[in-house]
This record gives structure tokens, sequence and C-alpha cells, in this order.
């Protein structure tokens, strides 16, 4: 039974760091456009207040969160973008405000479950660990739309390693959602941390095997880069083609993003 402290702490990090960049935007710079079309930094931290206080209604009221699954069937393809669009209409102060208290009581709730609770999502229901893992992956995935919209580096950490994980297990996943079978075999996968450490899954003898920095695997599996502008390399045929499909989050195939240099007329947008 996974112990959630860790991950959530590493959340909680990942949502400082991203707090960091933020907080002293002028007006202006919120409403700069980011790579996912139509959303600008307005609407990135918005979609992140929605999802966490979505989070915390399936963590502590169930009947409550089954009402907000049912908008979600009723209007599929619109109810993350009419979230994040509600969420930017507002001041950029209660933007941030929002978020900030959205992402402290999902802390408190999952903090305070039961081990071993499960909580129903919009698609499986997720242990604790797994709730935290998917907000982490989100929170740095769209903090890389951010910091791209305002032209800044990050420096990566070892927290991507929760990431990273959830990219390995959700191989078979990324086969279903395009409607391919899933690879019998496991695969090897070796990663090199931002720490140097050196990250393994899978048998060491595997045939199929995907090698290179852990930063590009999660910017492959959130589709924030182009597999073309990525220095992983994958030895098999099973290897190659995930890479071509790979996604950590729940949901239908995203459009990933063109390579660079490509216009937007050569691909089309990244998910969001």
């Amino acid at each position: 039974m996974a112990d959630p402290t860790p991950v959530l702490d590493d959340l909680r990090a990942e949502s400082d760091e991203l707090d960091g960049l933020v907080a002293e935007l002028t007006p202006r710079q919120w409403t700069l456009p980011t790579p996912a079309p139509g959303w600008t930094i307005a609407h990135q931290i918005a979609h992140l207040a929605w999802t966490d206080r979505s989070s915390v209604l399936a963590v502590t009221d169930r009947d409550a969160f089954a009402c907000e699954v049912e908008k979600a069937l009723a209007a599929p393809g619109d109810f993350v973008d009419e979230g994040a669009e509600e969420g930017a209409g507002k001041p950029p102060g209660q933007v941030l405000a929002d978020w900030r208290a959205g992402r402290d009581a999902l802390q408190d709730a999952l903090r305070a479950a039961p081990a071993g609770a499960r909580f129903p999502w919009y698609g499986p229901p997720m242990s604790a660990a797994s709730m935290a893992t998917a907000r982490l992956m989100e929170t740095w995935a769209h903090g890389q739309d951010v910091a791209d919209a305002l032209g800044v580096t990050r420096a990566p950490t070892d927290r991507i390693r929760h990431i990273v994980r959830l990219g390995v297990r959700t191989r078979d996943f990324a086969h279903g959602v395009h409607g391919l079978p899933a690879p019998f075999e496991e695969f090897r996968v070796e990663l090199r941390a931002p720490s140097g450490e050196t990250w393994t899954y899978g048998p060491e003898d595997a045939a199929d095997r995907v090698t290179g920095p852990a930063l590009d695997f999660c910017l492959l599996v959130t589709q924030r880069a182009h597999r073309a502008d990525l220095a992983l390399r994958a030895e098999g045929p099973g290897a190659d083609r995930w890479l071509d499909i790979a996604q950590a989050f729940a949901g239908p195939p995203g459009a990933g993003r063109p390579p660079e240099g490509a216009g937007r007329d050569a691909g089309e947008g990244p998910t969001r």
C-alpha cells in the first residue's frame, strides 16, 4: 500500500515553484498565449484550480463529484475548456487565490484519507498516492506551458520521477486509446535523472528498450514536446511504436506539439 506522503510533498514543492512563476505577473502577462491553442496563462492556472477543486470533491463528497461526472458526460468535449474559460475570466488575483486554496484543500484531504482508500474519478478510481501523482503530472505539464509562454527555462528536479513512473505504467493504456493491442512483453526503460542517477524499469534482458534523459521522457508522455526534438532512443519495434503514441494523461489521444521549427500548419496544437 503506497504511502502518499512523498508524492504529496513533491506535489506541494512543484506547485510552489509554479506559484513563484506567476505570483508577480502583471495583468497583461496573465493574458499571454501559451502553446495550448486558445489558452492564456490565466487559463492554465484556472484549469489547475478547477481540477484541484474536482479532486477535493472526489475525496470528500462523492455525491457532489458524481454530479460533476454527469456534467462531463453531457459535454465530453467541452467541460475542461469551459472550466478553464470560466476561471480565466476572473481577475488574476482571484485566479491565483482560488488555485492556492484548492491545492491546499487537496493536500489536507489526501493526507487525512484512510489508508487504502480509493476515490472516484473521470476514469478508474484512484488511491491517494495515484491522485497526488496525477496532480503532480498535470501541475508540471501545465507549468511547462506557462514557462514556455514566459520564455523561462525551468531547471528539472528529481520530482519528475513520479511522472516517469506514471509514463511507464501507462504504456498499455496508450496503446488502448489508439486502438492498438498492448505489447505482450515488458520493455526495459533506462532514464537519466536530473541528479545524474539512472532510473530503471523492466527486465534487463528485454528485447525492446527506451533510453535517454528522464526530462525528455516526461516531455514526451505529457506531450509537451515532439519526439523528434527529444534525445530518447528506442530499440525494438515495440518500443519505437510506443514513443510515437505515449501519453501519461487520461482521456483520448492528444495531438501533441509539432516539431520545433515547424509551423502550426505542420501539426495539431498541443494537448491540454
